[in-house]
C-alpha cells in the first residue's frame, strides 16, 4: 500500500514519465506519493506494480498514468494532440526537492518572469502584471487564468524579438497543469506547454514537461533545450523556497493581486482536502481572494 492514507492524493492519475523513458523489456523503478515503484514494458504493454500489486495503467499522450485509489473523474482532454500539425516535444525528467504543489503554484506565478527569466520571458523594465481573470469550472473541475498579457523579449525557442504574448493556465488535477501561448509564427493559435508532477515524497518531485508546438523552424532538441534551460532556472527557485512544502494555512505568505490564479488554486486544493504536499494545519477556512 501507498504510505499516505490521503484519500485525495491518492484517487489522482499521475505520470510516471514519457512512454520512451521505459525501454521494452526493462524493469525500471519509479517512486510516487513515497511509495516504490516498479515499470515494466512488454511490447505496448505496460505493468505497475508496487508492493506486488498491479495498479491502473493509462498511456495517453505519449506518457505512462498510474493511480494507487480510484479517480472520480477520467483522465483530463487535450485535443490539441489531435491536430495533425503540432510538434510533440517531451523535455525529460528533471528531479526537484520541493512539493509537487509548489511546482504548478510557480508554473502559474506570471510576476516571476523579469527576475527569475531575466531577458527571456521578462524583462526588468516591464516587470508589471495586467489584470487578468480566474475561475473554476466546477463542471469539469478545473481551474482557469484566462485574458493574461506578458511582455517577452524570447517568448519561444523561434522568437528573433520581443512580443506580448498572450497566456491562458489549465489545471487540471493537483498535479497537472498547462499553458496555452501565443506562439510567434501562428498568433492566431495556441501553443500547449504541459507541466505533469510526480511526487515521489511529500518535497521530492519529478517534472515532466510536455509541449505540443506550432514551430516550422526549431529541431526538436532547440525546443526541448529551450524548455529545460526555463525549468532549470525555476528549479533553483523551487529548491530554496521555505517551507518546501505548500502552506495554505491563511497569514503564512501574504498574496497580491498578481497572484490570484495562486489563491484560487490553494482555495481548490483546500476544498479538496488535500494534504500530501502541504504544510501540516489546523484551519480548516478558505483563503479569500486579494482585494484589488
Amino acid at each position: 500500500m501507498s504510505l499516505t492514507d490521503d484519500r485525495a492524493a491518492l484517487d489522482q492519475w499521475y505520470t510516471l514519465g514519457a512512454l520512451q523513458d521505459f525501454p521494452a523489456g526493462a524493469e525500471v523503478p519509479s517512486r510516487l506519493l513515497g511509495e516504490d515503484l516498479t515499470v515494466r514494458r512488454l511490447t505496448d504493454d505496460v505493468e505497475v506494480r508496487a508492493a506486488g500489486r498491479a495498479l491502473p495503467v493509462r498511456t495517453d499522450y505519449g506518457h505512462l498514468w498510474t493511480s494507487f485509489g480510484t479517480p472520480e473523474r477520467d483522465l483530463f482532454e487535450l485535443p490539441e494532440s489531435r491536430e495533425p500539425d503540432r510538434r510533440w516535444i517531451h523535455c525529460g525528467p528533471v528531479r526537484v526537492r520541493a512539493s509537487g504543489l509548489r511546482l504548478v503554484e510557480n508554473f502559474l506565478d506570471l510576476a516571476h518572469f523579469p527576475y527569475v527569466h531575466t531577458d527571456i520571458l521578462g524583462s526588468e523594465a516591464h516587470p508589471e502584471v495586467a489584470r487578468y481573470e480566474v475561475e473554476q469550472r466546477r463542471d469539469v473541475d478545473e481551474l482557469w487564468a484566462t485574458k493574461c498579457e506578458f511582455y517577452q523579449p524570447k517568448a519561444a525557442a523561434a522568437s528573433d524579438e520581443g512580443q506580448i504574448s498572450k497566456y491562458m493556465y489549465r489545471v487540471v488535477s493537483p498535479f497537472n497543469v498547462m499553458l496555452y501561448k501565443t506562439p510567434p509564427t501562428a498568433p492566431d493559435r495556441w501553443d500547449v506547454i504541459a507541466l505533469f508532477v510526480q511526487p515521489a515524497d511529500e518535497a521530492v518531485s519529478v517534472a515532466h514537461a510536455f509541449m505540443l508546438v506550432i514551430d516550422l523552424t526549431s529541431t526538436d532538441a532547440e525546443l526541448s533545450a529551450f524548455q529545460q534551460m526555463i525549468f532549470v532556472q525555476d528549479k533553483i527557485v523551487l529548491e530554496n523556497q521555505r517551507p518546501s512544502l505548500l502552506p495554505l494555512q491563511p497569514g503564512r505568505e501574504t498574496p497580491t493581486r498578481a497572484d490570484l490564479s495562486s489563491v484560487l488554486y490553494r482555495r481548490w486544493l483546500k476544498e479538496k482536502q488535500l494534504r500530501f504536499g502541504t504544510e501540516p494545519r489546523t484551519d480548516l477556512q478558505s483563503t479569500d481572494l486579494p482585494h484589488a
